[in-house]
């Protein structure tokens, strides 16, 4: 032996012992990531940043699944998706099944680790999402649960959701990660009528193909949702946002300031016709959600409002930028296109599917 050498306190394997088994590692977790049906293809291309190569499985029209190997901590910077959740499946007849032997602790660990993802927001009690969640099986579910992980039951109320559903001949429980849905914005400080959903404006942001050097332009901005959800994205070389109505532009400063992006966009209670918000130009994006006449606005007047919009927006534009615009308005925005076709090129065309409405996203490029 070699001097200075520790003697190895190992015991040597027997001649002839079978090889000692290493450890499992862990593979990833199965993570089920929900959206609105529509966005299957930005939604994958965005969960590449989180899963890379690994295979990404369509479960329905509004969610698919992947195996997650990092820390969930990173999902929840997800800003296509309305909530990921943790998957945890069983061979078992029924959901009783899951108070039984090995399977309780993995859904005890299961629902700490949904609970806890977000350390700036812990969960500290959750609720049961299932037909007959009234039932004694699923009272009794949740009383263990709540003595296990000393999570409050609140039926109504609780912050993390559990989610039971049948899966070929077993069951699965999909719990969430997070006190709330990702698409509930922390930003958002103030509401207003017809805000744009915060998963649809990520997509948007994302079919715009954000460069930290874009000059951008959210016109007819309303509460800003479009226009934060950009500068969260990436830097912009300058932003701005425009709107006819003074109390838009107020919800629009106070959602940029909960978003910790206050003085990184300029505000204007202006008319897109106007001409003060456009010496900031010319543009390399642009990205509207004009009134769809229900909410706000008015149907009889939609036609010459898009007219306005692409003539205006192609006035301030760059050469070759983008033009993103989600409207309700199908036929009206389809007329208007085909009319401003010496002006703008379309690219794509993406029906959503939200809360009873089907607006679509068109992405333009100006010629």
């Amino acid at each position: 032996m070699a001097r200075g050498t520790r003697p190895s306190t190992r015991p040597a394997r027997r001649s002839g012992a079978p090889p000692r088994k290493k450890a499992k590692e862990k593979t990833g977790r199965r993570v089920e990531f929900s959206f609105l049906p529509g966005l299957e293809d930005v939604v994958r291309d965005e969960l590449r940043s989180v899963v890379g190569d690994k295979p990404v499985t369509r479960v329905r029209e509004d969610a698919v699944a992947a195996t997650v190997a990092g820390p969930l901590h990173t999902l929840m910077a997800l800003r296509t998706v309305v909530a990921p959740f943790l998957v945890l499946h069983a061979d078992v007849p029924r959901p009783a099944s899951f108070l039984d032997g090995s399977l309780f602790p993995q859904l005890v660990a299961t629902v700490r680790e949904a609970a806890t993802a977000d350390s700036r927001a812990v969960s500290h009690s959750f609720r049961i999402d299932a037909a007959g969640r009234d039932s004694a099986v699923y009272r009794r579910i949740a009383e263990q649960l709540a003595a296990a992980t000393r999570m409050r039951h609140d039926p109504e109320e609780g912050t993390t959701l559990l989610r039971f559903r049948r899966s070929g001949a077993g069951w699965d429980v999909l719990v969430r990660l997070g006190n709330r849905p990702l698409s509930a914005r922390a930003w958002r400080r103030a509401g207003y009528v017809a805000a744009a959903n915060a998963t649809v404006a990520a997509a948007m942001v994302r079919l715009s193909k954000p460069r930290p050097d874009d000059r951008v332009a959210a016109l007819m901005c309303g509460s800003g949702t479009i226009l934060v959800e950009r500068l969260l994205a990436a830097r912009a070389r300058c932003a701005v946002g425009v709107d006819l109505a003074a109390d838009a532009i107020a919800a629009a400063r106070e959602n940029l300031a909960g978003a910790g992006l206050t003085g990184r966009a300029t505000l204007y209670t202006s008319d897109i016709a106007d001409d003060d918000w456009a010496a900031a130009g010319p543009f390399d994006v642009l990205l509207s959600d004009p009134p769809w006449g229900d909410k706000i606005g008015d149907h009889a007047h939609n036609e010459e409002l898009h007219t306005l919009l692409l003539r205006r927006a192609h006035d301030v534009a760059a050469p070759g930028a983008r033009l993103v615009v989600l409207t309700h308005e199908i036929k009206i925005m389809g007329r208007c296109v085909a009319a401003a076709a010496d002006l703008w090129q379309p690219v794509s065309e993406q029906r959503v599917f939200n809360k009873g409405h089907h607006p679509r996203i068109y992405v333009l490029r100006r010629r």
